[in-house]
């Protein structure tokens, strides 16, 4: 059974920079495609960023373009979320979350979640 735990989340500045992580255990996490989603005070879970298992990466919100980028690294069975540039309205709970199929900003997707890290910019 695949299990998946976010970290690096925290207080951070505006303009300032975060590495999430999403370490997968119980199972290869190359055999899978891992989206980020995210979830902020007062609003619906929505999809930021997804990995294939090929590698090619699609981005879902249009706000963090430029400023976000999705990677694995194989030997560390983790995924990551890198983060330049955050700006107040990037503050919620990160989550990362796997599926066998096909990258997809739809959260019905995935069937596999991870427990969410709160990410807060702010002054």
């Amino acid at each position: 059974q695949l299990q998946l735990v976010e970290s690096g989340g925290g207080l951070v500045q505006p303009g300032g920079s975060l590495r999430l992580s999403c370490a997968a255990s119980g199972s290869t996490l190359d055999v899978y495609t891992v989206g980020w989603f995210r979830q902020a005070p007062g609003k619906e879970r929505e999809g930021v960023l997804c990995i294939s298992k090929s590698g090619s990466r699609l981005i879902y919100a249009d706000s963090v373009k430029g400023r976000f980028t999705i990677s694995r690294d194989s030997a560390k069975n983790t995924v990551y979320l890198q983060t330049v540039s955050l700006k107040p309205e990037d503050t919620a709970v990160y989550y990362c979350a796997a599926t066998t199929f096909v990258c997809s900003a739809y959260e019905s997707a995935y069937s596999y979640w991870g427990q969410g890290t709160q990410v807060t910019v702010s002054s």
